[in-house]
C-alpha cells in the first residue's frame, strides 16, 4: 500500500528572495559590466563614466556603507566625471586641429608628376607613396613630368592639383 509523505515547508532561515543570496557590491558590478557593453559598441565614453560609479557604489558597499550612501557616491561620482572629464576631453580634441585622416589628410600635400597632367584628368601623380590619377585645377593648365605640384582637393579617385 502507498503511503503518503507529506513534504515540510522550506524553513524561515534561509534567504527570504534571491537578492539576499548575492551581496549588493555584487549587483553594482554587474550594473558596470552592463554599462560598459554600450560604451563598447557605441564609443560614448559617458557610459564607461557611469559605470565607474558603479564600480564605486560596489566599492561603498564593499566598504560597509549602507545602500544610501552607496546611490550617494554612484551619483556623485558619475556627475563628476561626465561635468569634469568630458569637457576635458572635448576641449583636448579641438586643439588637436591636425589631425586628419583619409581623404581629408590628402588635401595640402605635395605630389610629383608622373605623367602630363592637365584638365582632362588623363594625368597620374605620386601623393603619399601611391599613383592617383589627376587633374589640373585651373582649365588650360598642364603639369610635365617631374614637377612638383599640390593637392587642393580629392574628387572621387582623382587628385585635384595646382
Amino acid at each position: 500500500m502507498l503511503s503518503a509523505t507529506r513534504i515540510a515547508p522550506c524553513s524561515s532561515t534561509g534567504p527570504e528572495n534571491y537578492h539576499d543570496l548575492v551581496d549588493s557590491w555584487v549587483w553594482w558590478l554587474i550594473a558596470a559590466v552592463g554599462l560598459g557593453i554600450p560604451l563598447v559598441l557605441t564609443a560614448m565614453p559617458e557610459f564607461g563614466m557611469v559605470a565607474v560609479g558603479a564600480v564605486a557604489g560596489a566599492l561603498t558597499d564593499a566598504l560597509g556603507g549602507g545602500i544610501v550612501l552607496q546611490v550617494i557616491v554612484f551619483c556623485a561620482v558619475s556627475v563628476a566625471l561626465v561635468a569634469v572629464v568630458r569637457p576635458m576631453a572635448v576641449r583636448s580634441r579641438r586643439q588637436q586641429p591636425g589631425l586628419r585622416s583619409g581623404v581629408e589628410a590628402l588635401k595640402g600635400r605635395q605630389a610629383v608628376v608622373l605623367e602630363r597632367v592637365d584638365d582632362s584628368g588623363a594625368g597620374r601623380i605620386k601623393l603619399a607613396g601611391e599613383v592617383w590619377s589627376a587633374r589640373s585645377l585651373d582649365p588650360g593648365q598642364a603639369y610635365e613630368p617631374g614637377q612638383q605640384v599640390d593637392v587642393v582637393e580629392i574628387d572621387g579617385a582623382t587628385a585635384v592639383v595646382m
